[in-house]
């Protein structure tokens, strides 16, 4: 477990490419394979966006990556935060609950409260608006969701304590599982289920994309189940039932528009309907 930490404290920025283009080509390819949705769409039309989206989220996290950096430094220095003012734990453990506590913080509590909060759900509603989600929706961020969510990590580390090899470790994961929940993949159910229990699912996350509430309400996690399970904000729905998309948005024309999306934060705000 150090070896692993003393690699995230110094990850090549080369490997952190790998790791994305990596696995969006590893989760593109198996679309094809084994696809969950028979979409009839022009695959490479429909990854445009999103994929000027996810170079907009990599230059917005590199700009402010320094604040990343400082912040962590100073905790860990300072003996600042959670994890640090517990007892002495096994290396493992603390490096799961820094995980685990960042994954709560950077993922679930700003997801929430972007759907709670009218003028943060317009910005995040870019993300919701994908009639075809697929791997190259992971990172359908607008500009402004990619500050806000890094404020919230920033936070994540500055309350919890951790050091930069478990936030680079954190934020590894969050990439390959946020790939992983987003590709068009057909799962056999009873195996997703079980994965489920412990992680967050390809169709867990399937029906957080659902068109109406309060599906879409639902279902916030990124890497852990837990906190949904916890909190009660999981929900099931059959994967055949699900529509992407949100319907007071319905034009899937604009929606697939970079001119539109990009100006998607600034119309009157509209929340989903209840099925």
């Amino acid at each position: 477990m150090e070896a692993l930490i003393n690699y995230f404290e110094t990850i090549p920025t080369l490997h952190r490419s790998l790791l994305l283009v990596g696995g969006i080509t590893f989760f593109w390819l198996l679309e094809g394979m084994l696809p969950l949705f028979n979409f009839k769409y022009n695959k490479w039309k429909h990854a445009v966006p999103n994929l000027f989206f996810t170079l907009t989220t990599i230059i917005i996290n590199f700009a402010l990556a320094f604040l990343l950096l400082g912040t962590a430094d100073w905790v860990t220095a300072n003996n600042f935060g959670i994890i640090n003012w517990l007892p002495e734990m096994p290396m493992w453990l603390y490096v799961v609950l820094g995980v685990l506590l960042l994954d709560f913080i950077g993922a679930y509590l700003a997801h929430f409260t972007e759907h709670k909060v009218g003028v943060l759900w317009m910005v995040h509603l870019v993300h919701h608006s994908d009639h075809e989600v697929d791997t190259t929706s992971a990172n359908r961020h607008h500009p402004l969701e990619s500050v806000i969510r890094f404020v919230f990590t920033l936070a994540g580390v500055f309350i919890i304590g951790a050091p930069i090899g478990i936030v680079m470790l954190y934020q590894s994961m969050s990439l390959v599982f946020t790939q992983f929940t987003h590709a068009n993949i057909k799962i056999p159910k009873q195996i997703d289920k079980l994965l489920s229990y412990v992680i967050i699912s390809p169709d867990m996350h399937k029906i957080h994309h659902h068109y109406k509430l309060p599906y879409t309400d639902s279902n916030y996690g990124n890497i852990f189940s837990i906190w949904d399970r916890v909190l009660g904000t999981y929900m099931y729905l059959d994967r055949a039932q699900v529509v992407y998309g949100v319907d007071t948005f319905p034009n899937a024309e604009e929606n697939a528009s970079l001119k539109h999306l990009l100006k998607q934060p600034f119309h009157e705000y509209r929340k989903p309907t209840t099925e």
